[in-house]
């Protein structure tokens, strides 16, 4: 079977991986902050945290984002965040666990991406945040939000925390800079199956120098670490979280860093090529480019008629394919947050996701363009 995802090992990960055995330290150490130093540099950013995994990058996130330091418990009562519901549980459960209350925005047919439209709408009063997921590695259009952000500023009197979720879209670029850079707080994943992989991990960005401070102390129970843990002569300020990332993460990810950009690069290269190639195939609908929006590519997601037949086709072709999330707002555990969705229902049952990763071939891609155009 061609496979749908595949994990990146780079040559040297296990000689790096090896170090760290010998080496005796596991837990948060060198090669977690030479991991750091290289990642400030490919973002482009200096203020970013290494941690155990993208989640926790979007729990970090909205803590930091919305629980004043040495404050109260929650700046006045929690409130809400306005997300989308066509994305990996893990972004919405975030929300949840803090506290925080889901309010769904739409979805963009064209993109699958959130509708800013139906956003600009819904914010009120109550928004405390923003949850916006760069879907399959195509980015949100993030001078559009802070527009509409600017607007709800002058209406309201405060402006939400805007919170990214660029786990599937390392090497995303938006009006021309990568994400990362647009003074949001951007959470990243590095599972295994990612452009950027440590194995499990995640990097979380910030938008300003306190909120790195916080970060580094409540990725590790809020301790600060260069307190005098040898006498236990230190305070704890503000409880954290058990969130850093550990040295063999960090060695994995150092050695995969450096050919990530070659990886993308393919994806996008086979995402082209299906765009050419699929064009004008009956009963299929590939997503909307959108010039000044580079996507990343970890997903190619096609819209089809008679997804089940569709489906069916391609695996008895050797080819995996899978719709890979279901839409968060029809979970029993956010009963009470349902609203009406038209613009996700129109294509919620359409969508399925085709191989584009960087393990293809040109014969693979070329087999599963003749398969998708001979009809299903």
């Amino acid at each position: 079977m061609i496979p749908l995802f595949r994990s990146a090992v780079a040559p040297g990960a296990a000689e790096l991986v090896a170090d760290v055995v010998h080496s005796g330290r596991f837990g948060h150490g060198p090669r977690v902050e030479e991991f750091e130093r290289a990642l400030a540099e490919r973002v482009g950013h200096p203020r970013l945290v290494a941690l155990n995994n993208g989640t926790s990058a979007l729990h970090l996130a909205l803590h930091l984002a919305l629980r004043p330091a040495g404050g109260p418990e929650w700046d006045g009562p929690p409130g809400e965040v306005l997300t989308t519901p066509f994305t990996f549980e893990a972004t919405n459960w975030s929300i949840l666990a803090n506290g925080l209350r889901i309010t769904w925005v739409d979805v963009d047919p064209a993109t699958l991406n959130m509708d800013l439209d139906d956003l600009a709408n819904k914010i009120s009063p109550a928004t405390r945040a923003v949850m916006v997921v760069h879907w399959g590695g195509c980015p949100v259009d993030l001078d559009r939000l802070r527009r509409i952000l600017d607007d709800a500023e002058a209406a309201y009197g405060v402006r939400p925390a805007v919170i990214e979720d660029c786990a599937q879209a390392w090497g995303a670029v938006c009006h021309g800079r990568p994400l990362g850079n647009h003074g949001n707080h951007c959470a990243y994943s590095f599972h295994a199956t990612k452009h950027l992989s440590c194995g499990t991990g995640g990097m979380l960005v910030l938008p300003d120098e306190p909120s790195l401070e916080r970060a580094r102390r409540l990725r590790f129970f809020g301790i600060d670490r260069d307190a005098d843990r040898v006498n236990a002569d230190y305070d704890v300020p503000e409880w954290g979280y058990n969130f850093y990332l550990n040295e063999i993460g960090a060695a994995i990810g150092l050695a995969n860093l450096a050919d990530v950009d070659a990886r993308v690069e393919r994806h996008r290269r086979n995402a082209a090529f299906y765009d050419r190639e699929l064009a004008g195939v009956p009963g299929l609908e590939p997503t909307a480019r959108t010039p000044g929006l580079e996507s990343s590519f970890w997903l190619y997601p096609v819209k089809v008629e008679d997804r089940a037949a569709f489906m069916r086709k391609m695996t008895a072709a050797g080819i995996t394919v899978s719709v890979v999330c279901r839409r968060n707002d029809a979970h029993g555990c956010v009963t009470a947050a349902r609203t009406a969705l038209p613009g996700l229902d129109a294509v919620h049952e359409r969508v399925v996701n085709i191989p584009v990763g960087w393990w293809l071939s040109d014969e693979e891609r070329e087999h599963i363009v003749a398969t998708v155009r001979s009809g299903w």
